[in-house]
This record gives structure tokens, C-alpha cells and sequence, in this order.
């Protein structure tokens, strides 16, 4: 029978398919009709489908559907007990969980408390939900973490990482790091002010706290080592940019912890230039300006930096940087910006210091001369402000070096504008000006060769504009002149009312030489001399 089928079958596969042949029937084909067959077998698929129904997701003739439907419903209801068995155990697993979960929460806080609300068809899913919170670390303070550390142990560990990695500085500094990194990992990163700082910038992907620590208190204890790499850090460009700002001013603000002069001389040479150049925004000069406020408000600050104006022959507040500071304070009113008040708050202090010195020794002298040739020209600026400044700081340049005189006079004609200002201030603060310098003949000799600079220019006849400055110089030339003479006049009178009265009791007295007449002869030159 079976080889009957397969036979049909090949005869069926022969029609459908005419161009392969098959040697086993020698050239003899059956005829069939495929169109017949198709049609049979439709209608017998349709009378077995009818004949059959679907248990559990499998097709069964109908005459044998009662015979399995038994053993379906036997098999459910294992599946049911079973399930029902393993949801009893989960429960009875959970409960004791979720009991201390709930417990713990109402402690926290009260309002958990509406979980026991919930309807008991969704307490399966809740149930899924809660997952035990973890327990939170202790608060340790900065200082708690510093006093847990041992001196000893510190001292051994130095002891042996000097000796395993000597000479490698980098990899000591590191290993250093790493101890107090260890010693301070219970101390949060919030009770460290400089990452706030650093937060908003592109270097707090690098930030380590530790290192940080560690830098903190090399710089403190030991603020010359940051001049040391201040050259570095202002002339490289690897350090220049506003990412690199606030660290930078962190460095300078530990090393003003340990010393103001330091501090101050840093920031005079490494921040200030940044605030005048073109580079300079809002946001850099609030952080050099919050820095330089920080230096000026620590007690006795100004006593301090006063005294310490030289440092190891290096003046804090140097000419160059006094000159930047100067423009920056009083810039035009076009170009006043938000940070200005602030500047103008600090330049007291700091221009004091950049003055700052012995009077009439040889390096004031040299500062003397250094301040003069750019003050000169602020002096001349189309600016009221900035004009009135540079030419008291210009005065204050006569009092210290006599070569200033001739390098004013030297520059006069072509400064008419700045010699203008500075002859106005003289005039009127003759008083406080005339004690300053003190002997005045330089002064007499330098304003008589600025009058006949000016007469021989009006003589020649110059352009209208020049003959104007010319004009102004003279008055006050003139104005100047004649306080002179007055004083002078004032100070001879004095000078004989003196020898008269000194006269006078020689004669009176009874005893002339008890008089003390070497006094006498030294009061008398100082008044001819001054």
C-alpha cells in the first residue's frame, strides 16, 4: 500500500513537472487529472476539521475529545494547587520584610503610613515595589577625619615611601595624596569651599579632593613655594584661560593664609595683569577682585603689607603693576563697568604699598624715576579723573629723587598737557605740597626754566592750540613762583625776629654765658638753609 502511494505521489510530481524524466517507467505515463484530486482534497480537509474540536490549543477528533477532556481538567488542577502552594511560601517570605520596611518609614516619616490604605489588589504589586533602603553613612566632619589621624603612623608611611620612590617627586606627591584621600573618604565634598568653586568650570574633571587637601597645606606652611612657579604659571599657556582662573586664585588665597605679602605679591603679578587686559570679563574680575578683598580684610592687613612693601628686594605692588591698577581705577566714563567701585574700594591700600619705602634711598630713587615716566603721560590724558591722580603720584616722585626734576624738565614741552596738571595740583595744595618738597630751591630752579621755555614758545609764535598750553603752563608757573618768594621772604623775617630775640636776651641776661650759642648758630642756618 505505502508503495502504492508513493508511486501516485511520483506520477502527481511527474505531471506537474513534464521536463523531468524517469527511466524507471519505461515511457509509460498515468493519466490523472490534478484539477479532480485539488478539489477532493478540500473537501476532505473541511469534513475532518468539522469532525474535530480544540483541546487545550491541540486539534482532537471529536470521538476522542472525551477521552482526554478528563485528564486536562485533572492536569489544571495540579497546575492551580501548585501555584497556590508557591504564592503561600513567597507571602510567608515577605512579610517579615515589608513589616520592618513599613516600620522604618513610619520612624522616617509619617506620611508612609498611608501604605496600609492601600486596596488589597494592589498589595501584590506594592509588594514587588519595596526594596529595602540602604543605611546612610555617618556624618564625619573635616576636623573629626583630622584628628583620627595618627602622627606615628603618618611618620612611618612618610618614612617608607621616601625611602621606596627617592628622587621621584611626582610619584611621592601622589602617594602623599593618597593617605590623606584614604584618611579624609568619610568627609563629604561639601565641606570643602573650593569645589563649589571649581563646579561650574571645565577643571572639575580633574578635580581630586585629596590632592586638593594636600595642596592646601604645602601652600599654607610653605607659601615661597608657590613663587617658584608663579613664572610658569603667568607666562605659560598651558595655565592662561578661564578654566584654569579659579585654581590658580585658590593657590594664591592658601598662600595668603600664610602670608599676606606673598599673597598680595602674587596677585599683583599673576591676577592683575588679567584685569586690565583685553581678556578681561565680568566674571574673571570677580574673582581676582573677591580674592584681593579676602587679602586687604584679614586683621592688621594693611599694617602688614605697609611694612612689607619689599620683599627679599622685590616690591609687592611693583611700578608696572601700579600703572595698570591706575588705569583700571579711573578709566573713562565710557568705560566704567559694574567692578569698578569695587577696584576704586582697594586702590588706597594697594597704591600705599606700591609707594611704600625708606625715603631717599637708592631703590625709592629708582621706583621714583620708574613711576615719573608713565605717570607723566597719564597726566596728560583727556581724562579728569585719571589726569588728577597720575600728577599727585608725579609730585610724590619729586619728593623721593631730585633726577626727577630734570627728567620733568627734560619731557616738559613734550607733556605740556600732564606739566599743566601736575603746576595746577602744586598750586592748589601749596600747603600740603610745599611741606613735601621741602627744600623747594630745586622746585624754584626747575618752574623758573619751564617760564622761559613758555616765553620763548609765545615769542615764536606757535600754533594757536600750543600758545594756549603755553598760556596755562605760565600762569602757574607764575603762581607758583610767587608763593615761592613769599615763603622765602617769610622765612628770612623769621629768621632775623629770631637773632634779634636771641640778641635781645644775651643783653638782658646777667649771665651771658650761660646762653648756649652753638643752638643758637644751628636754629639760625636751618632758617636760611630752608
Amino acid at each position: 500500500m505505502e508503495s502504492f502511494e508513493s508511486n501516485l505521489i511520483k506520477d502527481a510530481h511527474q505531471i506537474d513537472n513534464p521536463h523531468i524524466t524517469n527511466n524507471a517507467d519505461h515511457g509509460w505515463q498515468k493519466v490523472t487529472y490534478a484539477k479532480r484530486q485539488r478539489k477532493q482534497k478540500q473537501v476532505d480537509s473541511a469534513s475532518s476539521a468539522a469532525n474535530a474540536v480544540n483541546v487545550n490549543g491541540t486539534v482532537v477528533p471529536k470521538d476522542k475529545s472525551n477521552v482526554f477532556r478528563s485528564l486536562e481538567q485533572q492536569s489544571e488542577e495540579r497546575r492551580r494547587r501548585i501555584i497556590e502552594s508557591q504564592r503561600a511560601a513567597i507571602a510567608a517570605v515577605e512579610a517579615p520584610v515589608r513589616s520592618k520596611h513599613r516600620s522604618d518609614d513610619e520612624d522616617e516619616d509619617e506620611e508612609d503610613s498611608d501604605d496600609a490604605a492601600l486596596p488589597k489588589g494592589n498589595e501584590k504589586v506594592e509588594e514587588k515595589k519595596v526594596k529595602q533602603k540602604k543605611p546612610k553613612k555617618p556624618q564625619v566632619t573635616l576636623a573629626e577625619a583630622a584628628a583620627k589621624i595618627d602622627s606615628a603612623d603618618l611618620a612611618a608611611f612618610l618614612a617608607d615611601i621616601s625611602a621606596s620612590y627617592e628622587g621621584q617627586q611626582d610619584i611621592l606627591l601622589m602617594r602623599f595624596a593618597d593617605y590623606f584621600g584614604r584618611a579624609f573618604s568619610a568627609v563629604s565634598s561639601a565641606q570643602f569651599p573650593w569645589v563649589k568653586l571649581f563646579r561650574e568650570n571645565t577643571v572639575s574633571k580633574m578635580i581630586d579632593v585629596a590632592i586638593f587637601v594636600v595642596l592646601a597645606m604645602v601652600l599654607r606652611r610653605k607659601p615661597d613655594a608657590l613663587l617658584n612657579v608663579l613664572p610658569t604659571l603667568r607666562e605659560s599657556s598651558k595655565y592662561k584661560g578661564q578654566d584654569k582662573l579659579p585654581v590658580v586664585a585658590w593657590m594664591i588665597a592658601q598662600v595668603s593664609q600664610g602670608d599676606l605679602t606673598v599673597g598680595l605679591y602674587s596677585w599683583a603679578h599673576n591676577l592683575l595683569p588679567i584685569v586690565s587686559g583685553k581678556s578681561s570679563n565680568p566674571q574673571s574680575r570677580d574673582i581676582i577682585l573677591q580674592l584681593a578683598e579676602k587679602i586687604l580684610s584679614y586683621p592688621k592687613a594693611r599694617t602688614i603689607l605697609v611694612s612689607g612693601a619689599v620683599r627679599k628686594g622685590e616690591r609687592l605692588v611693583p611700578p608696572f603693576a601700579l600703572e595698570m591698577l591706575l588705569r583700571v581705577t579711573f578709566p573713562l566714563p565710557s568705560a566704567t563697568v559694574k567692578a569698578t567701585e569695587r577696584i576704586l574700594a582697594v586702590y588706597p591700600t594697594l597704591r600705599e604699598v606700591a609707594l611704600a619705602g625708606s625715603t631717599g634711598s637708592k631703590a625709592m630713587k629708582q621706583v621714583a624715576l620708574q613711576l615719573l615716566s608713565f605717570a607723566i603721560k597719564a597726566a596728560g590724558e583727556s581724562n579728569p579723573e585719571l589726569s588728577k591722580e597720575a600728577a599727585g603720584i608725579c609730585i610724590w616722585c619729586l619728593t623721593q629723587n631730585n633726577e626727577c626734576y630734570k627728567l620733568w624738565d627734560k619731557v616738559y614741552q613734550e607733556n605740556l598737557e600732564a606739566s599743566i596738571a601736575i603746576l595746577k595740583k602744586m598750586s592748589e595744595e601749596w600747603k600740603e605740597v610745599s611741606v613735601k618738597l621741602a627744600p623747594l630751591d630745586t622746585l624754584s630752579v626747575t618752574v623758573k626754566n619751564f617760564r622761559q621755555k613758555n616765553e620763548k614758545a609765545l615769542a615764536n609764535g606757535e600754533d594757536a592750540a600750543r600758545q594756549s598750553f603755553y598760556r596755562d603752563a605760565d600762569k602757574y608757573c607764575k603762581l607758583i613762583l610767587g608763593k615761592l618768594s613769599r615763603g622765602h621772604y617769610c622765612t628770612k623775617s623769621m629768621a632775623f625776629a629770631v637773632i634779634a630775640v636771641a640778641v635781645g636776651a644775651a643783653f638782658l641776661s646777667p649771665d651771658m654765658e650761660s646762653l648756649d650759642w652753638k643752638k643758637l648758630v644751628v636754629v639760625v642756618n636751618s632758617q636760611f638753609s630752608s
